[in-house]
């Protein structure tokens, strides 16, 4: 029976840190695109909710059936547990039976969304 001298079977230590190295990157690629989606997700959701403000807050002054006096009036909307600024403006158009109504959602000084219409005499 004859015995071989040589490299006993195994990983040498720069394979082993190599192949860590490999998969920390690995790791961390799939942590960051994560990161990325939860963010995404959260953004689309602030911007849903905003929207809802937004709406509420039209539909609130084409409710009262009245055409809207000029000017600008802030409020607040909570919506999924979320507190939204809200800023209606309303600025006159060339036909004085109408009004350019704007509704700006905002949310830690941030923009979210701003939606705007017509509003007339009805």
């Amino acid at each position: 029976m004859t015995r071989r001298r040589g490299r006993s079977p195994g990983f040498t230590l720069i394979e082993v840190m190599v192949a860590l190295a490999i998969t920390a990157v690995a790791l961390i690629a799939g942590i960051k695109a994560t990161e990325s989606l939860t963010s995404s997700a959260d953004r689309q959701a602030t911007v849903l909710l905003g929207q809802v403000c937004a709406e509420n807050a039209l539909i609130a002054l084409r409710l009262t059936r009245q055409l809207p006096g000029v000017g600008d009036t802030d409020s607040t909307c909570v919506q999924g547990g979320r507190t939204f600024a809200v800023t209606q403006s309303v600025r006159p158009t060339p036909n004085p039976s109408f009004r350019r109504v704007q509704a700006t959602v905002r949310q830690n000084g941030w923009v979210v969304v701003r939606l705007a219409t017509l509003a007339g005499r009805q």
